[in-house]
C-alpha cells in the first residue's frame, strides 16, 4: 500500500488484513485449545493463566498476582487455593516480612506450563513446516511487524522465562 492510495483502497486493505488475521487467530485459538486439552482435567483456563503469570513473574504476593490477572484478590486466592490443592503451586511466608505470604509454582506446576507450551510450539511448527520457505519468511516479517505494532516482544527461541512470549505487561493485558 502506498501513501497515495485512495482512502477506499486503504480501508479495503485494512479490511482484508483484518479478515486474514481473524482467520489466522482461529487457527491459533484451536492450537491453544488442543495444547490445553491434555491438562483440562487438572486446571481450568483461568487457572492455567495464573500458572503462566507465576511462571513469567516468579514468586509473588497475592495482591501482585491479582493485579497481573486483573481480578480481585479474593478471586486470585480462590484460584490459588485450587492450584495449591492440586500440587501445582504453593505458599510460603516471606522471610523478609513474616506478615506476607508469597506464592509460587511447584515443580509440577512448572512442568505443566512447560508441557502445554511445548505442545503449542510443536503444533505451530507443524503448521509452519507446511508453508513454502518464502511464505515462512514473509510470515515472520508480517507477524513480527504485527507483534511490534501491538507492543508485543518476540517470543524467545526456547521456552524459558516467558513460556508464552509474555512479559509481565503482556501477561496482564492477555488475561
Amino acid at each position: 500500500m502506498t501513501e497515495h492510495a485512495q482512502p477506499s483502497q486503504r480501508l479495503a486493505d485494512v479490511d482484508a488484513v483484518t479478515r486474514a488475521v481473524l482467520t489466522a487467530s482461529r487457527v491459533l485459538v484451536a492450537v491453544s485449545a488442543r495444547s490445553l486439552a491434555a491438562v483440562e482435567d487438572r486446571v481450568t483456563l483461568p487457572q492455567f493463566r495464573l500458572l503462566v503469570v507465576l511462571s513469567t513473574h516468579g514468586t509473588a504476593k497475592l495482591v501482585v498476582l491479582a493485579d497481573l490477572l486483573g481480578v480481585n484478590p479474593s478471586t486470585a486466592m480462590r484460584m490459588m487455593d485450587r492450584l495449591i490443592a492440586a500440587g501445582l503451586a504453593d505458599r510460603q511466608v516471606n522471610p523478609d516480612n513474616r506478615r506476607e505470604t508469597l506464592l509460587r509454582l511447584t515443580d509440577d506446576g512448572r512442568r505443566l506450563v512447560e508441557e502445554v507450551t511445548a505442545r503449542r510450539r510443536a503444533d505451530i511448527a507443524a503448521i509452519v513446516e507446511r508453508l513454502a520457505p518464502d511464505q515462512q519468511s514473509a510470515l515472520v516479517d508480517a507477524l513480527t511487524a504485527f507483534a511490534e505494532a501491538g507492543g508485543e516482544p518476540m517470543a524467545p527461541d526456547e521456552a524459558s522465562l516467558y513460556p508464552l512470549g509474555w512479559s509481565d505487561t503482556q501477561a496482564r493485558r492477555a488475561i
